[in-house]
């Protein structure tokens, strides 16, 4: 039997900029997305804490070091500059590898300046 299991998440990130016009996607700190594994296009739940939004997309890659987070596209109207807001992806988990399964885990505060890891696969 395979399980869905939270593979990666960003906590509590510090949305940056919007782009309505632009084609979708939450745009995301490449370096970021290496810290928790999270690849180019990979389809991501996103939950607003400052509204209660969650919603379904994919991520992109922004400029390394850049700390950006950016609603694109139709996402960009559930959120706005400064909201905080959880990343999470997920994998397909065989029965007996869901035991000692550990997501990659980040933890944001300071306007995406400092970055906690808590967990290592």
């Amino acid at each position: 039997m395979q399980l869905n299991l939270v593979k990666s998440k960003i906590h509590r990130a510090e949305v940056t900029d919007m782009s309505l016009n632009y084609e979708g996607s939450l745009a995301i700190d490449i370096e970021l997305m290496e810290m928790v594994g999270l690849r180019h296009y990979e389809k991501i739940l996103v939950s607003n804490l400052a509204n209660g939004e969650r919603f379904e997309t994919y991520a992109i890659a922004a400029p390394a070091g850049s700390r950006v987070f950016s609603l694109n596209g139709a996402t960009a109207h559930l959120g706005k500059r400064g909201d905080l807001i959880t990343i999470m992806s997920f994998a397909n988990v065989d029965e007996k590898e869901a035991e000692g399964w550990k997501p990659q885990v980040l933890l944001l505060s300071e306007a995406n300046k400092k970055i906690v890891k808590l967990s290592h696969k």
